[in-house]
């Protein structure tokens, strides 16, 4: 047999640590001799706690084992329960068994009463069924009168009445009794449709409705969410859904609403979209549609339940329609005043505080989610258009501006001047103003267009001096043949230089950006090629002046002292005179091309082997002739302000030092100087040159050509050719007789 203390092991070493402990505690409490006075004090405290823990231990477990022995008591009741019912289960089991066959009587009694319900329901809407021709014409009666509600409520009842019969044959299966019911029922459909009709008539008319009376539009909106209540209710059924359902009435509502917006507004016959009718078109849509979004914001919201969102769907619908109609009136061929009015309406009217940013619309009504009224691809488009309206326009002005400026040329006065005396016309002024309005026009639409009409300016400006310098032309030709037509020929030219002056110096005023207008290259050359025109026709008329008095030289007379180059004097004076009517920088360049042109005059008549000197003395003459005339021509360009420098008359005095060459033999290195100075001139002139001498022996021409061909000369940048532009006529044959045949 085992020891208690194998059958305890718990037990045992709980004790053994509780007498450890307690050893340790007294040796720690006892550890000095003076605490044993209270050895019986510890002992008696310890016997107390050890009674009152024992007393403690002997009630609890008297509790449990108390209520384990109610439990039992229990466990051992519910069983007895559990068999009592199993029996009595049984018991039952054997007696529904015993009634099974007595039931199947029970199943006809069961049909029957199926039967008697149905005919109960039956019995109960007869009267319903029987009043409903009646009731029809009643609320055919009612809607006549407009009373909404009412009508809609019989409306209602019969079609649940009808609904009811529908659901239930549909449940059964008799789907072909359906159609009878229908049939009887046919009358709601016109019903419907007539309350339907005076719905939308009311809807149509809301605008006005809630403004002067709102109880017809209340009225209209309280019927079409009642539908809409029994659309859901019958949709989330699902089981059975009546004919005509969902109505879908608050749909119909918006669209109604919307075709109504549209329809006054952007369906109007065909409008006018000449400038003015158009502006009265768009004047009138701002002031309707704003005055309409007024109503709508202050007084059809209250009318209407929150979730309508009535604001922003109208808000929407304008801003829809405006976009369509806008595109419908682009398809048309606009002038450039209505293409600039659609433009300025879409892109800045229409957002502005006379519209959609009224104050009383303000902050309600919204756009800026809507997008804009014309895209970006839809403006490009627009603007190009418009480009080429007023490019169209600028031309014909451009034109007619010519066709009067030349017409005043033939005029019996002279140009108009300025303060300082200088010739000018209108022209710059009227192209310029032109010009500078369709670009400040342009900028008030956005700086694309701006720029597009910019640069248009400018194309149009260099095809106006292209067109200008072909009437320069044809006026030039038409004086040819008469000289004395038209009469200050000279003057309307020198006007048209300071006109070009002040165009060019106005071109940059045109750009945008007025600190960094810079003319284009192109316009450029076509202002320079117009002042070149001008100027070269003026001096065609000094050189038609000039050459009667250039052919009588060189001649004998004019050796022996005649007053040619005085004549020539007052001819280029008379000129310098009209030339001072010309703003500085042209007349100094006139000024130097006219110096080049009697230079080039003087020395193509020399070459033209009118003389060959017969002696040294005629050499003398000729030499001091080309002294006296060249220094007299130098004297006038001077005192008309053209520095020595710039002249090309020093080609006179270099071409004298050939001619008074004493000795030929030196005519090489003398020839060599004058070819490195003057590096366009040729063998022909050298030649003709040197026949005017009169001396020169063939050997010596010879080596001065041949000493040329070996010193070519190129031509300097700045060097302004002289002799390149003088002819010199073709010597004679010398194996052809002057008369007969050719040996």
């Amino acid at each position: 047999a085992s020891s208690p203390d194998d059958e305890w092991p718990e037990a045992e070493k709980a004790e053994k640590l509780a007498r450890g402990a307690a050893l340790k505690w007294a040796s720690g409490v006892f550890y000095c001799p003076e605490k044993l006075e209270g050895l019986g004090q510890y002992r008696s405290r310890e016997t107390q706690r050890n009674s009152s823990i024992q007393s403690r231990l002997k009630s609890t477990v008297q509790s449990y084992l108390e209520g384990v022995s109610a439990g039992l008591e229990q466990l051992r009741s519910a069983a007895q329960e559990v068999q009592s019912v199993c029996q009595d289960l049984g018991a039952a089991r054997w007696a529904l068994l015993d009634s099974a066959d007595r039931f199947q009587g029970l199943q006809q009694m069961r049909a029957l009463m199926a039967e008697h319900v149905q005919l109960a329901s039956v019995v109960q809407v007869l009267p319903q069924l029987f009043s409903v021709h009646e009731v029809f014409s009643h609320t055919l009666q009612l809607l006549r009168g407009q009373h909404l509600l009412e009508a809609h409520a019989k409306l209602m009842m019969m079609e649940h009445l009808r609904d009811d019969i529908l659901s239930q044959l549909h449940l059964r299966g008799l789907s072909s009794a359906q159609a009878t019911v229908l049939s009887y029922f046919g009358g709601l459909q016109e019903l419907n449709e007539s309350l339907a009709k005076q719905l939308w008539d009311i809807v149509g008319s809301s605008l006005q409705l809630v403004r002067e009376d709102p109880v017809l539009f209340v009225t209209a909106v309280r019927i079409i969410e009642r539908e809409e209540k029994i659309d859901d209710t019958l949709l989330l059924e699902a089981t059975f859904l009546p004919p005509g359902r969902p109505k879908g009435w608050r749909q119909k509502f918006y669209h109604v609403l919307q075709e109504t917006i549209t329809g006054a507004h952007f369906r109007a016959a065909r409008m006018d979209t000449e400038g003015p009718g158009l502006a009265r078109h768009l004047a009138a849509l701002q002031k309707d549609i704003v005055s309409e979004l007024r109503v709508v914001k202050d007084l059809m919201v209250q009318c209407v339940p929150a979730h309508y969102n009535i604001l922003s769907v109208c808000t929407a619908t304008y801003h829809q329609a405006l976009i369509s109609h806008l595109q419908d009136i682009l398809r048309e061929d606009l002038d450039k005043q209505a293409l600039f009015l659609l433009l300025e309406w879409a892109l800045h009217v229409y957002h502005s505080p006379e519209m959609m940013g009224h104050p009383d619309l303000l902050p309600e009504v919204d756009v800026s989610a809507l997008g804009p009224l014309m895209s970006p691809e839809l403006v490009e488009l627009t603007e190009r258009k418009y480009v080429v309206k007023v490019k169209a326009s600028v031309l014909v002005w451009m034109q007619r501006t010519l066709e009067v400026e030349f017409k005043e040329w033939f005029r019996e006065e002279e140009p108009e001047t300025d303060h300082k005396g200088f010739f000018q016309s209108a022209l710059p002024v009227i192209v310029m103003q032109m010009l500078n309005e369709n670009i400040q026009v342009a900028s008030l639409i956005t700086d694309s267009l701006q720029q597009k009409v910019y640069n248009m300016a400018l194309e149009e400006l260099e095809a106006f001096l292209g067109r200008l310098r072909e009437a320069l032309v044809q006026c030039g030709k038409e004086h040819q043949k008469d000289r004395t037509i038209p009469k200050y020929y000279v003057s309307y030219l020198l006007a048209m230089l300071n006109n070009n002056l002040a165009l060019s110096s106005s071109v940059s005023s045109l750009h945008p950006d007025t600190a960094h207008g810079e003319v284009p290259t192109s316009l450029r050359a076509a202002l320079d090629r117009t002042q070149k025109k001008a100027c070269q026709l003026l001096l065609e008329e000094l050189l038609l002046d000039l050459q009667p008095l250039c052919l009588q030289l060189p001649s004998r007379k004019w050796l022996s002292g005649s007053q040619l180059v005085s004549s020539m004097c007052e001819v280029i004076d008379k000129y310098a005179k009209d030339f001072s009517r010309v703003k500085k920088p042209v007349f100094t360049l006139l000024l130097t091309e006219s110096e080049l042109l009697v230079a080039s005059q003087y020395l193509r008549a020399l070459m033209q082997k009118k003389m060959v000197c017969k002696s040294e003395e005629e050499r003398g003459q000729l030499c001091d002739r080309l002294l006296q005339d060249a220094t007299q021509l130098r004297e006038l360009f001077c005192g008309l302000g053209l520095d020595r420098s710039q002249q090309s008359l020093e080609a006179i005095f270099a071409l004298r030092e050939l001619i008074c060459l004493k000795d030929p033999a030196l005519l090489g290195l003398e020839v060599l100087g004058f070819i490195t100075k003057y590096p366009d001139v040729s063998d022909e002139h050298i030649s003709t040159l040197l026949d005017l001498r009169g001396d020169v022996s063939k050997e010596v021409r010879h080596m001065v050509l041949e000493m040329m061909a070996q010193h070519p000369q190129v031509l300097p940048e700045s060097y302004r050719p002289i002799f390149s532009t003088i002819l010199v006529p073709a010597p004679e044959l010398p194996f052809c007789l002057r008369k007969g045949k050719c040996a």
